[in-house]
Parts: structure tokens; C-alpha cells; sequence
């Protein structure tokens, strides 16, 4: 829900936000928003929908990933890396993203005596890269998905030798 509502107006650029009635409406009629409202009564009322649209559904969502890594592919494409890319914005949301906001978590579980299956599916999710859902955000707010390529591959590539230093972190 967060990603739908502050994460979409995070992205669009500062002529195009909307006066917060157009912008409640815009949030409210959002397909993503509307799946979450029908996907959270179907759950909590333990309403079955019948195999025919249950197989429609798992079809779609299977879908759903290698289509973000087309969008998200063909948008690295366009772009030539080089070390200009990498301003003191990129690398402090690496900093924070990589190792900052997963060692808060690491503090914040140990805080609450959280252990086991919970604590480290919890320290693997803090500690991933970047999502594409950044470059996806960017490219449906017509910005240019330069930064947000950049931050997402070079999240990528440092989460190899970040995860296991969070990893090491959390042991301590």
C-alpha cells in the first residue's frame, strides 16, 4: 500500500502533483490499490475463488517478474555506466539501503528478542539491493531511470559482498 500511495508521489515530478482531493481520488481508483482492498477481504473473509480464475490469476502473476526484467533490461540498455553516474546521492542511498538500513534491523529485532526463521527472513529482506520497482516508478512517472538503473545495478553488485557482511553483522 505504502508503494502505491507515498511511493508513487515520491516520483512524479513537482508540475504534475495534483490538488490532495484529485490525489486521494487518483490513489483510491489505483488497479494496485483496488487488488490489495479485494485481496485482503478475499483472505481475512476465507473466500475461494473458483480454480478457473484462481489459474487466471497464478498465469498472470507468474508473468509478472520477467516482464519487470524486460522494462527494467531494456532501460539498462539505454544507458553507457560511467563514473559520473556516481554522485554523493547514489552512494549515501547505497550506504543506506546496503548496510545502514539492515543493521537498524538487525538492532531493531535483537531489541525484541525476534530469533530463528523470522530473524533472518527478515535480515535477507533488509539486506537485498534495490528493487526494481524503483526503475518501474521512475519510468511510469516519465523521469529519467538514469539514477534509478544506477542505484539499482550497483545495489545489485554490492549486495554480493554486503549480505554476508549483514550476515556476519546479525551473528554478533
Amino acid at each position: 500500500i505504502f508503494n502505491w500511495t507515498h511511493g508513487v508521489k515520491l516520483f512524479q515530478p513537482k508540475q504534475n502533483q495534483l490538488d490532495h482531493k484529485a490525489a486521494l481520488q487518483k490513489v483510491v481508483l489505483n488497479p494496485n490499490i483496488i487488488a490489495i482492498v479485494c485481496g485482503l477481504l478475499l483472505f481475512s473473509l476465507s473466500i475461494k475463488i473458483p480454480f478457473v480464475i484462481n489459474q487466471a490469476v497464478k498465469y498472470v502473476g507468474s508473468v509478472n517478474t520477467p516482464l519487470s526484467m524486460i522494462v527494467i533490461g531494456n532501460s539498462l540498455a539505454g544507458i553507457k555506466f560511467s563514473r559520473k553516474m556516481l554522485n554523493s546521492k547514489i552512494l549515501l542511498a547505497l550506504v543506506m539501503k546496503n548496510l545502514f538500513f539492515p543493521v537498524i534491523a538487525i538492532m531493531i529485532l535483537k531489541f525484541l528478542k525476534i530469533s530463528g526463521i523470522a530473524f533472518y527472513t527478515t535480515v535477507v529482506m533488509a539486506a537485498c539491493p534495490a528493487a526494481g520497482i524503483l526503475v518501474l516508478f521512475t519510468l511510469q512517472a516519465r523521469g529519467n531511470p538514469r539514477q534509478a538503473i544506477t542505484l539499482m545495478s550497483i545495489s545489485t553488485i554490492l549486495s554480493l559482498a554486503t549480505i554476508p557482511l549483514v550476515f556476519a553483522i546479525s551473528k554478533i
